[in-house]
């Protein structure tokens, strides 16, 4: 899927989102690692990166080549301040009507607005490809995250109290939501 769009955040900068392609795998790789660095509500940790630089670049491309999924990049002074996509849950017809929705952003960028313009972006591309329904999983203690989607749409349809096993702080409790479209 292609994506292209300028933001201004909340603080006068301009933010650049759009696909990201083989020249982007470095510059992701990275944000990831940073990302994954900074806080305990995403789902792994840095060490536990499965890609390097040259796969990360392949799959931004298999991204943006295909139909019904892709991976964002939010350029903001030519930086990578944030990642967000959308991926289907599966192929088979009983399931294929639902996508999951992922995103990270640098925390020097939160609050400013960068997060909800991308899951807006992920809303806008998941409608566009057809499906009927939005998911994610989101740490009970991220309530600004918590917020947000609740202010886009999304609703609980679930609790799992030891979804995450953190290494710093125990069970963490995942709240499932969805955005029916």
């Amino acid at each position: 899927m292609k994506y292209d769009q300028r933001i201004i955040l909340k603080n006068g900068k301009e933010a650049w989102l759009r696909n990201g392609d083989l020249a982007d795998g470095s510059a992701v790789y990275e944000n990831f690692n940073l990302t994954h660095a900074e806080t305990d509500f995403l789902l792994s940790y840095p060490d536990e990166n499965s890609f390097d630089p040259d796969q990360e670049a392949r799959f931004l491309e298999e991204k943006t080549k295909s139909l019904t999924e892709i991976e964002i990049i939010a350029l903001v002074d030519g930086v990578v301040a944030g990642t967000a996509g959308i991926e289907a849950v599966g192929t088979k017809h009983k399931v294929r009507h639902r996508a999951e929705f992922g995103i990270s952003v640098l925390k020097e960028y939160w609050g400013l607005g960068l997060g909800k313009a991308l899951t807006e972006a992920c809303i806008r591309c998941a409608r566009e490809a057809g499906y009927i329904q939005l998911e994610l999983n989101v740490v009970a203690g991220n309530e600004r995250a918590i917020s947000m989607y609740r202010d886009l749409g999304f609703e609980e349809f679930g609790r799992n109290p030891r979804g995450f096993h953190s290494r710093t702080s125990g069970f963490q409790e995942l709240i499932y939501m969805l955005l029916k479209l």
